[in-house]
């Protein structure tokens, strides 16, 4: 039996915009999707899968496919923690009230 999990739904239309903008770079480049496929090394089914915005394909097999399409420029930035807004919050909360110099003994 497979197993299930429930996908929030903010991240299926994510996922699904996602797949639809792949599927439209694939089309304005006027690349087939056997060629498209072949060149990701995914079966036709797969590719379909990821233009669907399918949440169990793998993160990969998109990558793979953004790389093909020359898409990938800002891929790695998607957790960039640069961009973390909530983490650099929480860190500045754990920064010290007050700067103190050390007294050393001599």
């Amino acid at each position: 039996m497979r197993k299930t999990s429930i996908i929030p739904i903010p991240v299926q239309k994510t996922l699904e915009k996602l797949g639809s903008d792949i599927k439209e770079a694939r089309i304005r480049r006027r690349i087939p999707m056997e060629l498209m496929a072949k060149r990701a090394g995914i079966t036709r089914p797969t590719l379909t899968k990821v233009e669907q915005g399918d949440a169990a394909t793998s993160m990969g097999v998109y990558a793979k496919v953004i790389f093909i399409l020359g898409l990938n420029k800002n891929l790695a930035d998607i957790a960039d923690i640069r961009n973390d807004i909530v983490g650099i919050m929480i860190d500045s909360d754990n920064l010290p009230k007050r700067a103190r110099v050390k007294k050393y003994k001599e």
